[in-house]
């Protein structure tokens, strides 16, 4: 269906294809993988026909119906969120937004000639069942019925991604291709979107930051490998443990040439001045030339850091008494009791809107309940994570200037180590502030907060942006955090990986005296309401 027959590419400099090759057939679902810059974005592109080959050929057929989801928010204003999502839904949108312009004029005979013709068409694609399909979809993604009939324009820019992905979602396409679908969703609409593209009849080829989203739907992965583009048969994990065994037999057929070389290179040096030997030597020097060289596997280790403990906080770290907190008619914290003792990580779960940021915002201090009390415990140091902690990054300095602005004392090797560890290496922390995504400022913020950790980590949805070998490494150094954590997300490895309680907010909060694990088996569900 889609293939890339010896294609390079390359900007400037920067070389992003050499000779590579790959083909995604009808119906198979494939993840893209490959370090940031490997040139996962400009593939897709080049499928869409938005940017060309330097060289080779790129086979996309001509009549195939793509859809793109990206990571960029459409121009939307003017009509509901429902309209919204059908206007871009294709050709199937495209008809219905003419059939209505056309009713408006049925009594003109060629709009009634072109409403027939439209029409049928229509029908042909199923499009009578359109609006249903499209609240069913925007219901999976998490918004209400009240959402759904509201002004788009009125929505925030992750709301408005997700009426992007409605639209790749509606369109009927033949080739899906999805770029970190999973970055602006709950966990609610992960597992609802998780269990539609595995249904749908659509090719699939998708960047992931999430483990558990990319092995429940794949069964193939293509990796960008430094130019190369290879084929894994199989989910993320088989494709990781077949990366791992490659490189170790590359590792031990480099180890096995090398010394054979040095042999060789031995008989050489050492005979070279022995005329009865000159032949030999001759013959031996000549097959080095020859020799096709081994090349080590590249090393793909993430940097570990090893964090400091930080000082011992009292016996009692939060304690919320009836706590009440409301915006406007909508009561979101009634009476509400909470308590927290050192040691603990509670994780909270909730639907989108049940208060989960606003009831760490408040245990932090950023938001003041109107009723109850909220008493922190004594030689309490907080870290609250969010993603309006971003803006407390001076925007005109580097990164490398930034961290030693906050620890001026520390030694520069510390300090290239941190920075190493949330994956700034190089020239990476020679960049301004002002120029670095997302991820790159979340993961900066992070090594901020955790080269002098607090004993009480508030996290709100630490992973978003987050590659997945920098998500695995911040897993690991919390797993060995001494201090108390309470946090929300979305991602199932940290949930898995980091809570030892669970807090459960809905109608009436409930808590669980057990992790996530435990959570899940208990409840047969992976969110509330979201039944495994």
């Amino acid at each position: 269906m889609i293939s890339f027959a010896n294609v390079s590419k390359q900007y400037g400099k920067q070389v992003l294809f050499v000779e590579a090759s790959f083909q995604l057939n009808p119906g198979e679902k494939a993840g893209l993988v490959g370090p940031n810059g490997a040139g996962k974005s400009t593939l897709f592109r080049m499928i869409c026909g938005e940017e060309s080959a330097d060289d080779g050929t790129i086979s996309v057929p001509k009549k195939l119906a793509i859809g793109y989801f990206r990571q960029e928010v459409d121009e939307m204003r003017g009509r509901p969120v429902l309209d919204e999502a059908i206007a871009g839904s294709g050709r199937l949108g495209d008809l219905h937004h003419e059939l209505i312009e056309l009713e408006q004029n049925l009594h003109d005979e060629k709009a009634l000639a072109r409403y027939g013709e439209v029409q049928e068409e229509y029908q042909h694609l199923g499009g009578y069942d359109l609006e249903a399909r499209a609240r069913e979809v925007l219901h999976g993604l998490g918004f209400s019925d009240d959402m759904i009939d509201r002004d788009v324009d009125a929505l925030s820019g992750g709301w408005k991604m997700r009426v992007s992905m409605a639209k790749v979602l509606l369109g009927s396409f033949d080739v899906l291709l999805l770029d970190e679908p999973t970055n602006h969703l709950d966990i609610e609409s992960i597992v609802w979107l998780e269990r539609f593209l595995k249904t749908v009849p659509a090719t699939i080829l998708m960047t992931s930051h999430d483990r558990d989203f990319m092995n429940r739907i794949v069964t193939k992965i293509i990796e960008i490998d430094d130019g190369d583009i290879l084929t894994y048969s199989g989910d993320y994990d088989f494709y990781v443990r077949e990366r791992e065994m490659r490189d170790v037999n590359q590792e031990a057929a480099y180890a096995r040439q090398q010394a054979k070389l040095a042999k060789e290179q031995r008989f050489i040096d050492r005979f070279t001045a022995h005329a009865a030997k000159a032949a030999q030597v001759q013959s031996r020097i000549k097959m080095l030339e020859k020799q096709e060289r081994v090349e080590p596997p590249k090393k793909r280790r993430v940097m570990k850091f090893d964090f400091r403990a930080p000082q011992r906080s009292g016996e009692d770290v939060v304690q919320l008494s009836g706590v009440q907190k409301s915006f406007g008619a909508r009561t979101v914290y009634d009476g509400f009791d909470f308590y927290i003792r050192r040691g603990e990580r509670w994780c909270v779960m909730g639907k989108n809107g049940a208060g989960k940021s606003t009831l760490l915002k408040m245990i932090s201090g950023a938001l003041t309940p109107d009723g109850g009390s909220v008493r922190l415990g004594a030689s309490l140091k907080l870290g609250y994570f969010a993603q309006q902690s971003l803006d407390l990054l001076d925007f005109d300095l580097t990164v490398w200037e930034q961290i030693q602005k906050d620890f001026p004392l520390e030694s520069i090797g510390v300090l290239r180590s941190l920075l190493g560890a949330f994956q700034f290496s190089g020239d990476d922390v020679e960049k301004k502030i002002r120029s670095l995504s997302g991820g790159e400022k979340s993961r900066l913020v992070l090594a901020r907060m955790l080269l002098d950790p607090p004993n009480f980590l508030v996290l709100d949805e630490p992973t978003n942006h987050l590659d997945l070998a920098t998500k695995e490494m911040l897993v690991e150094a919390l797993q060995d955090f001494q201090g108390t954590m309470l946090f929300v997300s979305h991602d199932r490895t940290f949930l898995r990986g980091l809570s030892t309680r669970v807090l459960e907010i809905g109608d009436t909060p409930r808590t669980y005296g057990g992790s996530y694990v435990e959570y899940v088996e208990s409840t047969g569900a992976e969110a509330p309401g979201v039944h495994t």
